[in-house]
This record gives structure tokens, sequence and C-alpha cells, in this order.
């Protein structure tokens, strides 16, 4: 069933389902969330009044972009759609994003399977290749397996199990 839907209609509930949680986990804050995979993330920041310049002139298009604006303080949240076995290649594109702009938090998402992820994370125990952040706070990519029929993440496939 997923080879035949394309990655696009998975991110408006991926875009509704990032706007409740931030919203439940920042409730005193202004969040905005953002279909953003056809925008570069410099653009999009420009437009909400942020500057990261670590983003200028890097080809970077997040598929759902979320932010969290309070004061002069911002977080950034990143989510990657896919419908297809998850694959290194997949892994590694967030992970580069994730290496250069360091979010809040990152969430690599497939209507598919965990694909070879499953034997790197599962079998191996490979989870320090999801690690991304600065020394004193190390953060993990959440890898996820989205639900089509209640257009929701299965927070029971989750990896790590934080």
């Amino acid at each position: 069933m997923t080879n035949k839907i394309n990655e696009k209609v998975l991110y408006e509930p991926i875009k509704k389902w990032l706007q409740k949680y931030l919203e439940d986990h920042y409730k005193n804050s202004e969040v905005i969330v953002v279909n953003s995979h056809n925008q570069r993330l410099n653009k999009i920041l420009l437009q909400n009044n942020i500057k990261c310049e670590v983003a200028v002139g890097i080809d970077i298009q997040i598929d759902v972009l979320g932010i969290v604006k309070k004061s002069d303080k911002y977080k950034l949240f990143f989510v990657e759609a896919k419908i297809t076995r998850l694959t290194l290649r997949d892994l590694g594109q967030l992970w580069a994003y994730v290496k250069l702009i360091n979010p809040e938090e990152a969430f690599l998402i497939t209507s598919g399977n965990f694909g070879s992820l499953d034997k790197i994370l599962k079998v191996f125990k490979r989870e320090d290749m999801l690690d991304f952040g600065n020394g004193s706070k190390i953060k993990k990519i959440q890898v996820l397996l989205w639900d089509l029929k209640n257009n929701l993440p299965d927070l029971s496939s989750k990896v790590p199990k934080i």
C-alpha cells in the first residue's frame, strides 16, 4: 500500500501531529509548524524573524518544520517523512541537518518500515548513530513508524525508547 502513495500525503497529517505535540509541551510559547519540504530552511526562519547563520547558503529542506518561540528565544523541530523502507541514506540526510543546525528534537518517520535501520538500531544496537547536539547535551534522532489508518505516529515503534 505504501508504494502507491506519494510522500507528500504524509506532510499535512504530520504537520497536525507536530502542532499538537508542540502545543502540549510548550504551552506558554508561540508554536509555528510549516510544511516546508519545498522551501529552504533559511528562508522560513527569516520569514519568522529568526537569524540562523549556519543555515544561510546551505540547501536544507526539512519536510515539516516546527518552531517554538518565546520572547527572543526559539527552538527548532525537524521531521523527515518517508513512505519507503528506511535506509542509512535517509538517516544520513537528517543526521547531516541536525549536526549543522542542532534542533531541539528531530524525527525520522516512515509509513513503510525500518528497513536496513532495523538491523543497525535493533540488532547491532547502534543508537549512537542517532546522536547529535553539543558536548553538554546529547540528543537523539527519534525514528518512528507512521500509522496511515490513524494518521498518527506509532509511539510503540519509537527508537530510541526515550
